[in-house]
C-alpha cells in the first residue's frame, strides 16, 4: 500500500550482483541461484526487473569484478541503474525509472547484506515505497575481522528486523524465493 500516487506496479530490484561483490560472499551459488529464479519469475510475470550496479575507487566502471555476475545477464529492456553510493536511489536514475514503470513496490534481492541492501531498503520505505526483502536471496562477505558479527547472523538479523519494519501507509517484511509471486502474464 504504497504512499506513491498512480504506482501500482511492482519491480524487482537486483543489487549488485557483481563478480567483485559477492565472488567470496556467504554462500554465493545458492544466493546467485536465488536471485536467478526471482529474475525468471518476474520475466514470466512481465513484472519489471531493474538491475543496480555499482562502482567506486574499488570497483572500478567495466572491470571484470565491476560485471554482472556469469550466471545472470540483464535482459536488453531492462534498466540498469549505477550508482557509487550505499543507497541505491542517491545520486542515480532509479528513482525516475521506477516511476516510468509505475512502481510503487519492490521486491528486492542482492549484495551486500550490512550495506547497499539495507541502505536500498531504508531509502525506498523513506520515499515512500513498499519493499519486500527476499530473505534467501540476499548476501555479504565475511566482515567479522572488523568486528562485524559474522555473515549468516548479519543476514538472519536483517531478515529479523525486515520482517517486522513498519512505516506509516507502507509494508515492508520478507518472503523466501520459493514462496515469491508476482502473479502471471495479464
Amino acid at each position: 500500500m504504497t504512499t506513491l500516487d498512480n504506482r501500482p506496479n511492482t519491480a524487482l530490484l537486483v543489487i549488485d550482483v557483481q563478480s567483485g561483490v559477492v565472488g567470496g560472499a556467504h554462500e554465493r551459488d545458492a544466493v546467485v541461484a536465488n536471485v536467478g529464479t526471482l529474475v525468471d519469475k518476474a520475466r514470466t510475470a512481465h513484472v519489471p526487473v531493474v538491475w543496480v550496479q555499482h562502482s567506486d575507487e574499488g570497483l572500478a566502471r567495466d572491470s571484470d569484478d565491476w560485471q554482472i555476475v556469469p550466471e545472470l545477464a540483464p535482459g536488453d529492456a531492462e534498466p540498469l541503474v549505477e550508482k557509487h553510493y550505499a543507497d541505491s536511489f542517491e545520486e542515480t536514475t532509479l528513482e525516475s525509472v521506477l516511476s516510468g514503470l509505475g512502481v510503487g513496490r519492490l521486491v528486492v534481492a542482492g549484495a551486500q547484506t550490512d550495506e547497499c541492501i539495507r541502505s536500498t531498503l531504508h531509502g525506498a520505505i523513506v520515499r515512500g515505497y513498499d519493499a519486500t526483502l527476499v530473505s534467501d536471496a540476499h548476501t555479504t562477505e565475511d566482515q567479522s575481522a572488523w568486528g562485524a558479527p559474522p555473515p549468516n547472523m548479519v543476514i538472519a538479523h536483517t531478515n529479523l528486523y525486515w520482517t517486522h519494519h513498519r512505516a506509516p501507509g507502507r509494508t515492508a517484511g520478507t518472503v523466501k524465493t520459493s514462496e515469491v509471486d508476482f502473479g502471471g502474464p495479464s
